[in-house]
């Protein structure tokens, strides 16, 4: 049957770049867990926030973190380089913990077992 990892997190972006992110969500659609992801019906304010929840396969975990490490590719739009920036927590039903945090055009992966009592 498989294990599950639970996935939740955000990424924040320039406004701009909503049909840029919108594109790399839907070439990597998924027909069980792309309803993960989140956009804001009415934006507003300066910051666009980018948000995905759910519990998918442990298999699946390598496609999330394709889309995040795109998203997080994504180029400035202006002179003041803003760059997405964001967590994702990632638990899993052993116990485990990671956390990917986005910022600098990448993804940085590293354990989180402080968060993982967020997983029970």
């Amino acid at each position: 049957m498989g294990m599950y990892a639970s996935a939740r997190g955000w990424l924040q972006i320039d406004f701009k770049r909503r049909s840029t992110a919108e594109e790399i969500v839907r070439r990597h659609h998924h027909d069980l867990y792309s309803g993960g992801w989140a956009f804001p019906e009415a934006p507003f304010n300066w910051t666009l926030y980018l948000f995905y929840g759910g519990d998918i396969r442990e298999a699946e975990v390598p496609w999330l973190r394709e889309q995040v490490t795109e998203l997080a590719a994504m180029p400035p739009v202006d002179d003041d380089g803003d760059r997405p920036a964001g967590l994702f927590l990632i638990t899993d039903e052993r116990g485990g913990a990671a956390s990917w945090q986005v910022r600098d055009g990448g993804v940085d992966e590293r354990p989180a077992t402080f968060l993982a009592w967020l997983g029970e």
